[in-house]
């Protein structure tokens, strides 16, 4: 994977459970990765939804290989969050193809 396109940083973040001062669970997102990343605007819709205007963006992220991302976190970019729907190797551990939703 060349370093070319991999012109903007996104952040890899999970999903973790602390503890507050109580001793109550409450689920919180920590960093995990900043990574250099090629960034492609994959597509954009507004529809209805419970009578309100909703949009939503795809975004697709290419990385260098980070081992452990799945669908269960999220990336940070741009000041958006985005859910990641799908991962996938490029080549042998040679980078990933995250698919994200963001709603905007």
């Amino acid at each position: 994977m060349k370093a070319g396109p991999l012109d903007r940083r996104a952040m890899i973040q999970r999903k973790t459970v602390v503890y507050d001062e109580y001793n109550s669970p409450v689920e919180a997102w920590a960093n995990l990765a900043t990574l250099s990343a090629q960034v492609i605007q994959q597509s954009g819709r507004e529809f209805l939804s419970a009578d309100q205007t909703q949009a939503e963006r795809r975004v697709l992220f290419r990385l260098r290989w980070f081992d452990g991302v799945t669908v269960l976190d999220r990336v940070s970019y741009d000041g958006r969050l985005h859910n990641i729907q799908d991962v996938k190797e490029l080549g042998r551990r040679e980078g990933l193809e995250l698919m994200t939703l963001a709603a905007a």
